[in-house]
């Protein structure tokens, strides 16, 4: 089955009917759960950094906390295979680790909670932990969410799973955007008057919140298995697997961080510009990642762990992909996937200090951006789910990478208009709408591209690729508006959504083109 073909083509009343089925309706709640974590990562974090007194510059590398999302490719094989001690046998392998993601979720929380981040470096050096911890946790319980909604539904219900996880993750948004900036000016802190107390209560109701996500998994049912595991292994073989992994871990951590002083240098030596500093930060991460695969390969090769279980858990999901689209077309999807979303990521990273910059206060940021945003974002989604139901998949695609990148322009508009509330409505909505059509598009897009032998691995692994890039590139936004203004930056992040349409149109093409062949080749 090919993106083109994976929506249910039944009536407008028969998706009416589907909606109230129970397992759409729970992907609502875990939605939320999935959508609390990230703006208390982001925007909530950078507006309670900034009143605290961080410089600009080092908010947005706070952005960098959350790419535990795009390197959960690394972990989520170890998440399909290990069982969990007592919690597996009583849950099941998908809740299990769903719960203990939730409840990592709530402790880095009130570990953020209990860092009052203008009271020093060390204090920022605390809440960066924190904040990583959270990205961590909330990337695993993203991994297994989306092996739950693939896992447990037909693939007929897979857009409208994809349309309801979306508006419960928008509703969580909310809560965790809006409602943490109403929570903080009620609790008395404001731009120039930055009360600890305020945002540390906020950012303990926001922990509490997270408890209907635990709730939803306690209720909803494990879904069935849909492929057993070729090999049974043993306690010790998983133990070896997890210690590997850890090993391996660590050399990518002592990688970054030993050659940290090297690629410092080289940033001053080649000026310090933002371009310089992003494609030396990302060969920094690619050199960090090298440390560890080769690690990996070495206690692999020296028999640390079973050769066949290594290979199963991270080869296999990889080579799988690529005998099914072949390495052309798969070439063109993983380039597609990567920068999908470029467009309105790297905007997104800075959208809230800009909206400050300007003059809008932070009840205005809340109810213009955080609620009626985000209410429009859910509206694009149900839309977008629709209408890729109704035209096909890889259409709604070309729309929502068209919209992506135009609507980045009317923030052009706002920033020379400065804090005028009608312009602050025309962008917002136009920015959330494109943001959610085209987001229900690419999810069922990237659910009809796994596999169900490797459910948990390849979505990971299509997930993190499509947040890599934009939020490396994200971190340097704060550089990139000091040296071009925000203006420019608009314009910037416009410029950088236009390849997108060209890859989608050469990966509907590429499929099409598969298709055919296929047919050919079964009629003979």
């Amino acid at each position: 089955m090919t993106p083109v073909d994976t929506n249910n083509k039944g009536g407008w009343k028969t998706t009416a009917r589907e909606l109230s089925n129970p397992k759409v309706l729970s992907m609502l709640f875990l939605g939320f759960s999935a959508g609390i974590p990230l703006l208390l990562i982001f925007s909530s974090l950078s507006l309670w950094l900034r009143e605290a007194g961080v410089e600009r510059q080092a908010v947005t590398f706070f952005s960098w906390a959350a790419l535990g999302y795009s390197f959960k490719f690394v972990w989520a094989p170890l998440i399909d295979k290990l069982p969990l001690p007592v919690l597996t046998r009583r849950f099941g392998r998908r809740r299990a680790w769903l719960l203990v993601s939730q409840l990592a979720i709530i402790a880095a929380i009130v570990g953020m909670a209990l860092v009052d981040p203008a009271t020093g470096t060390g204090h920022v050096t605390r809440m960066a932990i924190a904040a990583v911890l959270l990205g961590f946790s909330a990337a695993t319980q993203d991994i297994v969410i989306d092996a739950y909604r693939i896992e447990s539904a037909a693939p007929r219900l897979q857009g409208l799973m994809s349309s309801t996880y979306i508006a419960g993750y928008r509703i969580g948004m909310v809560v965790a955007g809006a409602g943490a900036l109403y929570l903080a000016a009620l609790f008395g802190s404001e731009a120039g008057d930055y009360s600890f107390p305020a945002w540390q209560l906020t950012y303990l109701v926001m922990a509490s919140t997270m408890l209907i996500g635990v709730l939803t998994t306690l209720l909803i049912s494990e879904p069935e298995t849909r492929r057993p595991d070729a090999h049974v292994y043993g306690a010790s073989d998983y133990l070896r697997l997890v210690g590997v992994f850890l090993v391996a871990a660590a050399a990518f951590a002592g990688g970054f961080f030993i050659s940290g002083g090297a690629f410092a240098g080289l940033k001053a030596w080649a000026g310090g510009g933002p371009i310089a500093g992003f494609l030396l930060e990302t060969l920094h991460f690619a050199v960090a990642v090298s440390a560890a695969v080769a690690v990996g390969w070495l206690l692999v090769a020296a028999g640390a762990v079973n050769a066949a279980m290594a290979h199963e858990t991270w080869i296999e999901p990889a080579l799988d992909f690529f005998r099914r689209y072949g390495l052309k077309t798969a070439l063109l999807l993983l380039a597609l996937i990567g920068l999908y979303r470029i467009s309105d990521i790297v905007l997104g990273v800075i959208s809230n200090v800009f909206y400050q910059d300007i003059g809008f206060s932070k009840p205005q940021i809340a109810t213009a951006v955080k609620t009626f945003g985000v209410i429009v974002s859910i509206l694009g989604g149900l839309l977008g789910g629709l209408m890729a139901t109704r035209y096909g998949v890889m259409r709604i695609l070309m729309l929502g990478a068209i919209l992506s990148a135009a609507t980045n322009l009317i923030f052009v508009v706002l920033a020379l208009a400065g804090p005028d509330l009608t312009w602050l409505y025309i962008a917002v909505a136009a920015d959330n709408l494109a943001a959610g059509l085209a987001s229900a598009a690419f999810v069922a897009f990237l659910s009809s591209l796994t596999s169900v032998s490797f459910t948990a691995v390849q979505y990971a692994i299509f997930s993190s690729l499509m947040t890599l890039l934009p939020k490396v590139l994200g971190g340097y936004s704060g550089s990139i508006v000091d040296g071009i203004g925000y203006p420019g930056f608009f314009v910037f992040t416009t410029l950088i959504g236009v390849p997108v349409v060209l890859l989608v149109w050469l990966a509907g093409r590429s499929l099409a083109i598969d298709d055919r062949a296929k047919e050919a080749a079964a009629a003979a």
